[in-house]
């Protein structure tokens, strides 16, 4: 029974680490995305966060490095802006391809339209970020280009 109940408790454990990792639904992924620049409480309030977990939660193994890593970056590229005053965020699936899907999230930031296409992947830790596109580059050339 002890064993049983080993078993159980360590699945649960294994379960709950699953379920930080990722999202249930890619718009659940990018509606969190922009939680963190909104004007209420300061930790929700200073842009996604580089730390360890957050960077875990949002972003699949082949991107987490390049996120966390120190640069200087000559603006955020998830509002494509140094500041923010962010208009209601739209969010929607466009496609679904192969193994990916693109969402689509748009808003005003500060009277200025932005237009992000997030492309993510379903994987065993829920939806994750494998990169994001604007018009001129994507998360992953933005991250490169600024490393240190």
């Amino acid at each position: 029974m002890r064993e049983l109940a080993g078993l159980v408790a360590l699945l649960a454990g294994l379960w709950l680490a699953a379920a930080e990792a990722g999202f249930r639904t890619p718009e659940s992924l990018v509606r969190n995305v922009y939680a963190h620049y909104g004007e209420g409480a300061p930790e929700l309030s200073r842009g996604l966060p580089r730390d360890a977990a957050t960077t875990r939660q949002f972003f699949d193994p082949s991107l987490r490095r390049a996120w966390s890593a120190p640069r200087v970056e000559p603006y955020d590229f998830l509002v494509q802006s140094r500041s923010w005053k962010l208009g209601p965020v739209a969010i929607a699936v466009v496609r679904r391809q192969y193994d990916k899907t693109y969402v689509a999230a748009n808003f005003d930031n500060r009277g200025r339209k932005v237009a992000l296409n997030f492309v993510l992947v379903n994987g065993a830790d829920g939806w994750l970020i494998t990169d994001i596109e604007s018009a001129h580059d994507s998360l992953r050339m933005f991250l490169e280009q600024f490393r240190k």
